[in-house]
């Protein structure tokens, strides 16, 4: 804007010289949501919005998916930790999400909420309160405080404190690490508490909750939000699949998962996903759903090295009835051009594959010596180069558009028999708990929460799901090569099972990366 100047603070500075601090999320659900709603009504002609889904009240289908982790693409419980929770917590109605989304975070974690948490709510522990003004504060979490407003409402009911000095105990609470303000309300909480005939390992508990909020904890405002978005999500993934995934993949980058790992999970949800195609294929978006069928076909966009001008000028000029042969298209684009889309093999309506599409640009191209009429000069068509290999193929698919439509690579060195022995992601639940296994895949995610004590988290995806590690600090040091470079990965381990959660507890890494299909 003309005459304004944007500056850039750091948000502590400007809670020490008393300015007002506003968070402006820019939530890329928001947008997938968006574009997913505005694909149903272009395709079956219903008229949806977040208030007639969130409005309409829970779905059983959609809250059986999501208690068997089924939560890739659907916001807030996408993540590692989140899909670990979703078998534990069962959600079955909508304030359920709204605790999953507010439990599973550094504030909970650290001040002991959790188990306790999941024992009371499934009948393992009493749930006691030491007065009916506790009860009322903490009922609806089993005696627990989830939220920053029930710490809040805590300290008031139990110790006393004004509202004022409530207020300041929250702001303390976001910034003790950095300045220390909360010890000073320690004795004023105890004391307070004790005088009100609360014992004191009752409030010495609460005092230590109260720090863990310190690291990060939810307001139920906030997480009550952020549920409406998550439920709606999660609805559209089970109801409009192939609408949900095309919304998300024209909403990337956002979210914990690659264009690749979309697709893959696109298609085990029953969504065709078709090539990129010269005469079908559009620009403006990654993907675009076909009409009358639940399918996804990609976009031009997801090609690297594809210059806009270039392909809209090809999409200008495609007749109706679509483009015939390569050599049509020599006119409008340079070489350059129709080599990448040759690598990303969006000329099989030709009946040719990328090798031999590529040859003919090349042999047509006037400036290469193939081009010279030598005694070895032969007519392009005589010449056919032999077809990739299932292998090849998928190198060149992620190398020119990061996700392949074939087969999966560890599915491929499974043929080969390349691997050696191996359970696969879908047959872990008949492994028993505590026994040796080996598994195998690609390096998909590495996550180290500040909470885990140095504990990395790993997901490795083969053909048939993905495999979730947990690899302790100690294995990491002794094995550092494998565990930081490792695209393609072995590992041997320990199977553990906690109802229906299932993780490997990493031995001996293995560093795949460098076989060959």
């Amino acid at each position: 804007m003309p005459n304004r100047s944007v500056i850039q603070w750091d948000k502590d500075d400007l809670e020490s010289l008393g300015l007002l601090k506003v968070d402006i999320l820019s939530l890329g659900m928001l947008t997938a949501i968006r574009k997913s709603l505005s694909y149903i009504e272009q395709l079956e002609g219903k008229t949806l919005s977040i208030a007639s889904i969130a409005g309409a009240g829970d779905d059983e289908k959609v809250y059986k998916r999501l208690q068997k982790g089924d939560s890739v693409g659907v916001f807030q419980i996408e993540s590692r930790a989140q899909m670990n929770m979703l078998p534990r917590m069962r959600p079955e109605s909508y304030y359920d999400l709204v605790v999953q989304i507010a439990i599973v975070r550094p504030g909970p974690i650290q001040g002991d909420m959790v188990h306790p948490y999941l024992r009371r709510r499934w009948g393992q522990e009493i749930v006691r309160y030491p007065s009916p003004e506790v009860e009322k504060v903490l009922s609806r979490t089993f005696g627990v405080p989830i939220f920053q407003e029930q710490v809040i409402q805590l300290a008031m009911v139990a110790a006393g404190f004004t509202g004022g000095e409530a207020d300041q105990l929250r702001r303390a609470m976001a910034a003790w690490k950095r300045s220390g303000k909360l010890t000073k309300f320690k004795n004023k909480l105890v004391e307070g508490m004790t005088a009100r005939g609360y014992s004191t390992d009752f409030a010495d508990r609460l005092f230590r909750q109260i720090q863990g909020f310190g690291e990060y904890g939810f307001p139920e405002s906030h997480s009550a939000s952020f549920a409406i978005l998550a439920y709606v999500s999660a609805w559209i993934k089970t109801y409009h699949p192939a609408a949900f995934y095309c919304g998300l993949l024209n909403s990337q980058p956002m979210g914990f998962y690659s264009a690749s790992q979309l697709v893959q999970d696109a298609s085990k949800h029953g969504v065709i996903c078709l090539p990129v195609c010269i005469n079908k294929s559009e620009w403006q978006h990654k993907c675009v759903l076909e009409k009358g069928k639940a399918a996804i076909r990609l976009g031009f966009r997801i090609v690297k090295g594809l210059q806009i001008e270039k392909i809209e000028k090809l999409i200008m000029h495609r007749p109706l009835s679509g483009y015939g042969s390569v050599a049509e298209l020599k006119t409008i684009i340079s070489n350059q051009q129709l080599e990448t889309l040759a690598s990303a093999n969006v000329f099989q309506v030709f009946n040719t594959d990328r090798y031999n599409a590529r040859w003919h640009i090349l042999d047509e191209c006037s400036s290469l010596p193939v081009h010279e009429k030598t005694p070895y000069y032969q007519d392009e068509d005589s010449i056919r180069l032999p077809s990739p290999t299932e292998g090849e193929n998928t190198l060149e698919d992620f190398a020119s558009m990061g996700l392949t439509l074939g087969q999966h690579p560890i599915a491929l060195l499974d043929k080969a028999q390349k691997l050696g022995k191996h359970c696969l992601a879908k047959d872990l639940h008949k492994v028993r708990h505590g026994s040796v296994v080996t598994v195998a895949g690609l390096v998909t995610c590495r996550q180290r929460p500040g909470t885990a004590s140095g504990v990395t988290f790993i997901t490795l995806e083969d053909q048939s799901g993905s495999i979730n590690l947990v690899v302790w600090q100690s294995t990491a040091r002794a094995q550092n090569t494998p565990f930081i470079s490792a695209k393609l990965l072995k590992v041997r381990g320990i199977l553990e099972r906690h109802g229906d959660v299932i993780h490997v507890i990493a031995g001996r890494l293995t560093d795949m990366t460098w076989l060959e299909f």
